[in-house]
């Protein structure tokens, strides 16, 4: 069975969409799904790509348990045919994806989706606080959008 591919988008992938991909790869493993799901993360804009994601969003990971190797990357337009479910951060993200998906933009999501409204703000210009905050609203999300694709309760173990 092929796996699901998850790619969690925000600006520069340096912040929201790293710590969304960590979230997600925590949770896959403790619950032994690594081969149901292929996740990675990237950003819109070139501005940070091949560097480390921000250093408050790795003390934050590391904190949760949820840290892994990372370097940032943009977006290429091959991601949208390869992955299932493309995850924005929020409108803007959101409207710039679109904009680039051509026939696949039906993959592209509002994170934020399962809550019904909103946005994950960018914490990049604001303290660790405001990190811890943003991964507190993320790891939400991530277990809701995780129940989505893979209800614990589906027989078949795939969402339909």
């Amino acid at each position: 069975m092929e796996p699901t591919r998850v790619l969690f988008v925000c600006l520069g992938n340096i912040c929201r969409s790293p710590m969304a991909e960590g979230i997600f790869r925590k949770l896959i493993k403790e619950r032994g799904l690594e081969n149901a799901f292929e996740v990675d993360s990237a950003g819109t804009g070139p501005w940070h790509a091949g560097e480390p994601m921000d250093p408050r969003t790795e003390t934050v990971l590391k904190r949760h348990g949820a840290y892994f190797e990372h370097r940032a990357r943009q977006i290429r337009p091959e991601d949208f045919q390869h992955y299932d479910l493309i995850l924005a951060a929020d409108r803007e993200v959101e409207r710039d994806l679109v904009r680039l998906a051509g026939p696949f933009r039906d993959k592209v999501h509002l994170i934020t989706e399962p809550w019904g409204q909103g946005e994950i703000n960018d914490p990049w210009e604001g303290d660790l606080w405001l990190f811890e905050q943003t991964y507190l609203e993320l790891a939400d999300l991530v277990e809701k959008w995780l129940e989505r694709l893979w209800p614990e309760n589906d027989e078949a173990g795939r969402a339909p």
